[in-house]
C-alpha cells in the first residue's frame, strides 16, 4: 500500500490548458480587486500633485 501511495505522489505530469486558464483568471481577478481597492487613493494623489503643480506650489 505504500508503494502504491509513493507512486502516485511521483506521477510528474505537465500541467494542462485549464491549470494554466485556472492561474491566469486568479491572477486577474487579484489584479483587478487591487485596482479597485486601491483606485481611490492613487486617484487622489494624483489629482493633489496635479493641483499642487498648477498652483505656484504653496502649501503642498
Amino acid at each position: 500500500m505504500i508503494t502504491r501511495i509513493r507512486t502516485t505522489l511521483r506521477r510528474d505530469e505537465g500541467a494542462s490548458a485549464v491549470e494554466y486558464g485556472l492561474l491566469v483568471a486568479a491572477i486577474a481577478a487579484i489584479i483587478v480587486a487591487v485596482v479597485f481597492l486601491l483606485g481611490n487613493r492613487v486617484n487622489s494623489a494624483f489629482s493633489k500633485t496635479n493641483s499642487c503643480i498648477s498652483t505656484t506650489g504653496v502649501g503642498c
